[in-house]
């Protein structure tokens, strides 16, 4: 059975009111009239109206002050405005005001019943297309991820069946791909949900700051350490530790996480007591651990320990199908936070954004279209709002390696922001300890002429 369509008429005149509510009575609508716009701000929150019907000229409150007041509260209730008076240019400023549409008296009863339909069906259908599209995004959707792309989907499946468990998951990819969001996910669908996730940035400590990160310390174990702390194994007790970048870590210390892996123990740094621990671990890392073992730089035995479950992010070039969601989704958020109403991109910006290679995967799009729309001056976000150097540069990458690509983009960026390494991973959409590793890895350094 269809729900009622409740309609609100305002206007002063009576013999206006009893017709109007005779005429679309008749055509099944539940009608209300009121005399004033005063009383129909009163009646506004008594039941949830699908249109109101407002006179434009009335003692008082005038239907345009009406519409003002009723949009405060009410920004997508439809309105429709009656006039007698049909000049262009009332007509034009209900329009501008937002109003629907408007009707000219003296009424005709068809026409009324017509235009009435004629919006109802409208309202339904933009109700349903609003229903369809929160259900297609919560198909996409696995918590904070996005992705229409085959391989994700059936990541986000893996995902749901490896959170009932309790082993250790892998999750490798490259910087930008989500591999964090891939892990909370995983946290909040497990049993777990509801104690702690804890995660610790392998890459970005020393040895000895990781380690008492890792473990905590007794009172007095080294000079400054004038209290105890619990570590993040002990804090994350009953939940998840997140272990990110673990290929980062030193020998010895992949050896003590060895240790807490098969013992499911621990001693806090300078102490003696041993700790049982029962929080899950989650492992990420964007190298590849396998050349590292070769390498002698990671343990082959942690390497199986933490690879029980193996999960493999794709970058975004390989699912750029995501492109055009993760832009929604992500408008949709800075429009809450910096208190804007864009509605989406131009198809040039659109274009301009599936052409780039994104070699900092998803978490450079998203600093893309922040800044995008910091810059923006109207509704949409336009082709010169998107800044991409790379792009715009149109560098020549015919018979290069994704490496050499990676390293020409990295040394244009540095050296367009002087070297200022914050402001450079910010643009290349990647933290500042994985830029220090990329210009280490790639021999960047900078020169006198780089200013």
């Amino acid at each position: 059975m269809e729900p009622k369509v409740h309609i609100l008429v305002v206007d002063d005149e009576e013999i206006v009111r009893e017709s109007l509510t005779s005429w679309l009575e008749e055509d099944g609508y539940e009608v209300e009239a009121v005399e004033s716009g005063q009383r129909a701000l009163e009646r506004l929150h008594a039941k949830e109206w699908n249109l109101m019907l407002v006179d434009l000229k009335m003692p008082g409150m005038d239907g345009i002050q009406l519409m003002d007041e009723v949009r405060k509260t009410h920004p997508d209730l439809i309105i429709i405005i009656m006039t007698a008076y049909a000049t262009v240019d009332t007509a034009v400023k209900a329009m501008k005001k937002g109003a629907f549409d408007y009707l000219v008296k003296p009424f005709n009863p068809e026409d009324l019943s017509l235009s009435i339909k004629k919006i109802i069906d409208h309202q339904k259908l933009v109700k349903e297309n609003l229903f369809l599209r929160k259900e297609l995004k919560k198909q996409y959707r696995l918590h904070d991820m996005i992705s229409k792309n085959e391989e994700m989907l059936q990541i986000f499946d893996l995902v749901k069946t490896v959170a009932k468990s309790n082993s250790t998951v892998l999750i490798q990819g490259e910087s930008g791909t989500g591999k964090e969001l891939l892990a909370r996910a995983i946290h909040e669908e497990s049993p777990r949900c509801k104690s702690p996730f804890i995660s610790v940035s392998c890459a970005a400590l020393t040895e000895t700051l990781l380690e008492s990160e890792l473990f905590g310390y007794e009172k007095g174990a080294f000079t400054g350490a004038d209290s105890l702390k619990r570590g993040k194994l002990e804090l994350a007790q009953e939940g998840t530790l997140f272990l990110d970048e673990i290929g980062d870590i030193s020998l010895k210390l992949q050896m003590d996480l060895l240790r807490v892996l098969e013992q499911k123990e621990f001693r806090r740094v300078g102490g003696s007591e041993l700790i049982g621990i029962s929080s899950r671990i989650l492992a990420a890392t964007n190298k590849d651990l396998k050349k590292a073992i070769e390498e002698g730089k990671f343990r082959e035995d942690l390497y199986y320990r933490l690879n029980v479950i193996s999960i493999r992010i794709p970058p975004l070039r390989d699912r750029k199908e995501d492109i055009p969601l993760l832009v929604e989704h992500f408008i949709d958020k800075f429009n809450i936070e910096m208190g804007k109403e864009v509605a989406g991109v131009t198809e040039g910006a659109i274009r301009l954004l599936m052409d780039h290679q994104w070699p900092g995967n998803a978490r450079e799009l998203r600093n893309v279209i922040e800044r995008a729309m910091v810059v923006a001056k109207g509704k949409t976000i336009q082709e010169q709002d998107i800044n991409l150097p790379l792009s715009a540069e149109k560098v020549n990458s015919a018979g290069k390696s994704l490496e050499e690509i990676e390293m020409e983009h990295i040394r244009q960026i540095v050296n367009e922001n002087k070297w200022n390494i914050n402001r450079s991973a910010q643009v290349l959409g990647i933290d500042r300890v994985t830029l220090y590793n990329k210009l280490k890895k790639y021999n960047l350094k900078k020169e006198a002429t780089e200013v």
